[in-house]
């Protein structure tokens, strides 16, 4: 008994210098992943990179340094590391098995930060149909924000594989009406109502010019097409205040609308009329 005490006491004896070697390169390496950390904040600082790349690589670059120094420190203090990633690669297998839509969704959104397709604050179109303003590009989802307010998640990996209108990557928008009216009615006339009209705003474009085509005749009516550009922070307002003055101004010169389209319905005896 006192023989195995004595033993005991000698392996304590030998393993003090290497758990103390292992405890400052502990601190040490903790202190270095935390300036080097800092120092890659600054670069990206003085380089203007995306803000969410900023978080993306300095979170995956954390993550790899701390492996690195818990596997050293563990090496140190003598444990034996070859079992422990065994399992942790064994771990890792499992897991990517078990999570192949989150790591397609992490590959999107890798894609994503580093291509760049929108930006933080960007208005866009997805596939899918969801419409609104970036708010936030995480590693695994997109938060949109739309007109009305709801947040709106879509995974990265459907974003990073699919079409995508970017909206904030134009400096101008085409506004478009269509407008009916008789057949009867003079189109030059109306259409130089229209021209002059947009001609008085400020915010519609010279170049492209404004037009009024006709884009359709009918037995009882003419179809308009009207078309102009304005800068992109003028689209909003200038297409429902446009649209409205357009109404008021034919009315005011009394242009007339086609005529009321009537349905007849001939029901034979024996059938029911819908």
């Amino acid at each position: 008994m006192h023989v195995s005490i004595e033993k005991i006491i000698e392996a304590v004896a030998e393993r003090i210098p290497s758990v103390i070697f292992g405890f400052l390169i502990l601190f040490v390496g903790i202190y270095l992943i935390r300036l080097i950390n800092k120092i890659l904040h600054n670069r990206f600082e003085k380089r203007d990179v995306d803000p969410s790349l900023r978080e993306f690589v300095a979170s995956v670059l954390r993550f790899i340094l701390y492996t690195m120094l818990v596997i050293s420190v563990a090496s140190t203090m003598g444990f034996k590391t070859t079992s422990f990633l065994a399992v942790l690669s064994a771990a890792s297998l499992a897991i990517g098995l078990s999570l192949q839509g989150s790591l397609s969704n992490f590959a999107g959104g890798v894609l994503i930060l580093l291509f760049k397709p929108f930006r933080v604050g960007d208005s866009i179109q997805t596939a899918a149909g969801a419409n609104g303003v970036v708010e936030k590009i995480d590693i695994l989802y997109t938060t949109l924000r739309t007109a009305d307010g709801v947040a709106v998640f879509s995974p990265n990996g459907t974003l990073a594989n699919s079409i995508i209108t970017n909206f904030s990557d134009i400096q101008s928008r085409r506004i478009e009406y269509k407008i009916a009216i008789s057949s009867k009615e003079d189109v030059k006339r109306v259409r130089n109502l229209i021209l002059n009209l947009l001609n008085r705003d400020s915010r519609v474009l010279e170049t492209p010019a404004p037009q009024v085509l006709l884009s359709e005749l009918t037995p009882g009516a003419v179809n308009l097409l009207v078309q102009y550009w304005t800068a992109k922070a003028d689209y909003s307002m200038a297409f429902y205040e446009n649209q409205e003055a357009i109404r008021d101004d034919l009315n005011a010169n009394n242009v007339m609308a086609p005529p009321p389209q009537n349905e007849i319905h001939i029901v034979t005896p024996g059938e029911k009329s819908s």
